[in-house]
């Protein structure tokens, strides 16, 4: 039964090294038998195969046939992660060359074994701790001195400082008076043999000095890979001088303290050693983050910028007129061949049955344009951009229901033809450079005007356009004071002179008094002979839909109506229904595929900087294998070293992509201030940003990452 086996056995152990094309048996049938407390030296010459001997005792190496027990539990089947536990809680190690990692200080070098333990232990309590061991080997101030700093001999009392810090069961030392001179070996063994005694901790020393070995309770000797002899002697006593006196309080160094917190512990111990590790080599950190720098820079100011150019795109189409729907009349053919001109088949009264038929509709404007009209006030003219005659309906429609000056006209101008209007901030500012233009008389093709109002601000549209290059007045005013019909200027007449009013006078929905120039024909003429008798068509009629969602459904709405109307069957009808709507989607489309190109080359930098982050860290791999063999002898298991050097990746990659936050926000900053380009900034980019950082540390650093976790810790320890 395992409790009935000795602290140590082994039982016929072999281990045998393929060199090439050669077999090299470094153990050939060793077994061995050591009890709890016993002093042992291991002696032989060099390559007698004592050292890994004491290698596959210290869990570093595995047998290549064999059985060994350690405190009666079986090691040699055990995994990399089992062996890595059994070294933390059970074995302490002191190498001949010390290996003491050189930029931390003596303390942190004694306490790195702790941070693999799986049992919490406070950080107060590890420092604590530490300075007392340190304290009691005679480095009382010596505390916070790096190796560089401290002697041979301190050096090797730190290594044993380190070896004794989670109270091992088992200390086993590799030529450690080896680098020594005779002073310091002999304070160093009867160091050993004080621990042996006193605190009854299993002594293992591999040494081919016969004054090491004559400490020893036992002299095992390994010649050739065997046992070629195992004498048991008696040790001289240690000179009383140069006992230590351990002074330790072990009330708050128990093992299973907070255990359940363990794993959170180490996570912060392996996530402060990698921090270290960067901050030991900052400028070359930095370095190793540009890439990531200006990716995150390159994320930050396109999504600001393509989140700007979106936002005004949208602002500029509403100030357009959002979920529009525009009718127009068709062109104009004779004989099959196309002309100049639209046909005049758009009405009012189209206008009024959109709006009274069509549930999907909000708003409808009838309109009509009056291209290169002169407008004069005083000494001062200009020929605006629009002068469009409409209803009030169209202000709403054009988001221009709140005027920078005065107030819109109202449906009983546009029924009356009153000759009011309102006026853009480009048309204001020409003509009324200094005063108020509320209230003052304007000039429309020699007509008088009254303006009611000034339009709020717009500025450009998504071509370019001036918006506020405009005048807005009644559409009747328009028809019949200004513009007129393109059917009558097409037969010699005067375009502005009204058509026939309709018999009866009582219902003209356009009261005017025009002198009429043909006889009016009884009741029974117009009876006999029916015909148009008022050509009041329309250039255009605008229509808002409720809802952007609801532009394919109004737009189908308004055709079906107007192909009633209009006795639309079989041939061309003649109007047409554009959907602005497609227009602003295919321009959202076109600035959604800008924007995804400029991310895509965001994202290749930020690939180029984790490709640059991966080579920095296998390098760092290459550079670190003795240190990543040391944390494997002291305890850390693979999960461990992956751990550590994930959280060095992700820590640079963060530290760049901050950095990169702050660039990229300046970037935009820049090209809104000096370039006016739109920018809006986004609390999404910078999660974003942050997000892709911690992917990128992820991804490119889980192979460096997985190479240093695999490394074999003998070969690690061995590595120049």
């Amino acid at each position: 039964m395992p409790s009935q086996r000795a602290f140590i056995e082994v039982s016929d152990l072999h281990k045998t090294y393929i060199l090439g094309s050669q077999e090299v048996r470094a153990l050939d049938g060793v077994s061995v038998t050591i009890q709890r407390g016993e002093f042992v030296a291991l002696t032989g010459s060099s390559g007698s195969g004592k050292t890994t001997l004491l290698n596959l005792l210290g869990c570093l190496d595995r047998p290549t046939s064999g059985a060994f027990w350690l405190d009666g539990q079986r090691i040699a089947h055990l995994s990399a992660a089992q062996r890595a536990a059994v070294r933390s809680r059970h074995i302490g190690f002191v190498f001949q060359n010390f290996n003491l990692l050189p930029r931390m200080s003596a303390v942190e070098n004694v306490a790195m074994p702790t941070a693999y333990d799986r049992d919490f232990r406070p950080g107060g309590a590890i420092r604590k701790r530490a300075e007392e061991l340190l304290t009691m080997l005679g480095l009382g101030e010596r505390l916070d001195h790096e190796p560089t700093q401290l002697s041979g001999g301190q050096q090797q009392r730190v290594a044993i400082a380190r070896a004794l810090i989670n109270d091992p069961a088992l200390l086993l030392a590799d030529e450690p008076t080896g680098n020594l001179d005779s002073k310091t070996s002999q304070e160093i063994l009867d160091l050993f043999r004080w621990l042996n005694r006193e605190k009854g901790i299993t002594v293992v020393v591999v040494t081919h000095e016969a004054e090491v070995a004559e400490v020893a309770d036992r002299n095992i000797r390994i010649s050739d890979g065997r046992v070629a002899s195992d004498t048991r002697q008696t040790p001289p006593s240690p000179a009383t001088s140069s006992e230590p006196r351990m002074q330790l309080q072990d009330t708050t160094w128990k093992r299973g303290w907070l255990g359940p917190l363990a794993p959170l512990r180490n996570l912060a111990s392996v996530t402060n050693i990698g921090l270290k590790a960067l901050h030991r080599n900052r400028f070359r950190s930095f370095l190793t983050t540009v890439g990531i720098i200006i990716g995150i820079a390159a994320v930050i100011a396109t999504m600001e910028i393509g989140g700007g150019m979106s936002h005004s795109l949208h602002n500029t189409i509403a100030s357009m007129g959002a979920n529009t729907v525009l009718v127009l009349p068709a062109e104009v053919s004779t004989g099959g061949v196309q002309t100049a001109g639209r046909a005049t088949t758009l009405t009012p009264e189209d206008a009024d049955a959109i709006e009274r038929e069509c549930p999907s509709v909000r708003y409808v404007a009838p309109m009509v344009m009056a291209r290169g009209a002169q407008v004069v006030a005083g000494n001062r003219n200009c020929v605006p951009a629009s002068v469009v005659g409409t209803t009030p309906s169209f202000l709403a429609l054009r988001n221009w229901d709140e005027l920078y000056l005065g107030e819109p006209f109202t449906e009983e101008d546009v029924r009356r033809a009153r000759k009011v209007c309102l006026i853009g901030r480009t048309v204001a500012a020409r003509l009324f450079p200094k005063l108020s233009p509320v209230g003052r008389e304007i000039r429309i093709r020699n007509e008088p005007f009254v303006v009611m109002g000034v339009l709020r601000k717009k500025g450009a549209d998504i071509l370019g356009n001036d918006q506020d290059d405009i005048l807005v007045a009644p559409w009747t005013t328009m028809k019949y004071r200004i513009v007129g019909s393109r059917r009558a200027a097409a037969n010699g007449l005067d375009p502005r002179a009204p058509s026939i009013s309709r018999p009866g006078g009582s219902n003209e929905p356009y009261p005017c008094s025009p002198p009429n120039f043909y006889p009016i024909p009884s009741v029974r003429q117009q009876a006999n002979t029916p015909q148009m008798l008022r050509m009041a068509d329309v250039d255009a009629v605008l229509v808002q839909s409720v809802s952007t969602e609801s532009v394919p459904l109004a737009t189908q709405e308004v055709t079906v109506l107007l192909a009633e109307r209009h006795r639309i069957t079989d041939k061309d009808p003649d109007y047409r229904v554009i959907n602005l709507a497609e227009i602003h989607g295919a321009l959202q489309t076109a600035m959604g595929l800008f924007s995804t190109l400029l991310f895509s080359v965001a994202i290749f930098s930020l690939a180029v900087g984790g490709v640059g982050i991966m080579n920095i860290m296998l390098v760092s791999v290459t550079e670190r294998t003795r240190e990543i063999g040391l944390r494997m002898a002291v305890g850390a298991a693979s999960k461990h070293i992956m751990r550590q050097f994930l959280t060095e990746c992700v820590v640079l990659c963060l530290l760049g992509g901050f950095i990169g936050i702050v660039l990229g926000r300046g970037t935009s900053t820049f090209v809104e201030t000096l370039l006016g380009w739109p920018v809006e900034p986004s609390l999404m980019a910078a999660a974003v940003a942050v997000s892709v950082s911690v992917t990128v540390g992820v991804v490119f650093g889980y192979y460096p990452a997985l190479k240093a976790s695999r490394l074999d810790p003998i070969e690690a320890l061995r590595y120049e």
